[in-house]
């Protein structure tokens, strides 16, 4: 496969990975900017300059498209695998502490509520003694 081939498909494949988040005419004005710099036509549609001709474009591309101008800056399908896997620890990593984090959320969150429940029985068991006693003095002064 030739290096240029190799340069659209790691530029596809960085665009495909950035549109998904993005809305529609955010995902238009990138493409349109992709193209012009693809194809080196600043209008894209006069075609002054010859087409496939790569280019770093005068605005900047999105995040993580990565625009290469010889094939000493391509990456080995090695290196591409060795980041893919060190995102992929680095996700991992992250998700852990997050659920490490949630976890610690609940439990205080739990402990909350058993510190409640508590104070709230105490509560509850003082009005119950409370009006037990107002029902004595009542009734005895009813006799």
């Amino acid at each position: 496969m030739s290096v240029f081939l190799l340069v659209i498909l790691h530029m596809l494949a960085s665009l495909k990975h950035f549109m998904l988040g993005c809305d529609r005419a955010t995902r238009e004005s990138h493409m349109q900017k992709l193209i012009m710099a693809v194809t080196g036509d600043e209008t894209a549609a006069t075609g002054d300059m010859p087409t496939y001709q790569i280019r770093t474009p005068t605005t900047a591309l999105p995040q993580g498209v990565v625009m290469a101008a010889s094939p000493g800056t391509l990456h080995s399908p090695q290196q591409l695998a060795e980041e893919a896997t060190r995102k992929r620890e680095l996700r991992l990593m992250k998700n852990r502490e997050a659920a490490r984090e949630c976890r610690r959320k609940k439990k205080e969150y739990v402990k909350c509520l058993e510190n409640r429940v508590a104070v709230l029985e105490n509560q509850n068991k003082t009005l119950i003694e409370e009006l037990k006693a107002l029902k004595d003095l009542y009734c005895h002064k009813a006799e």
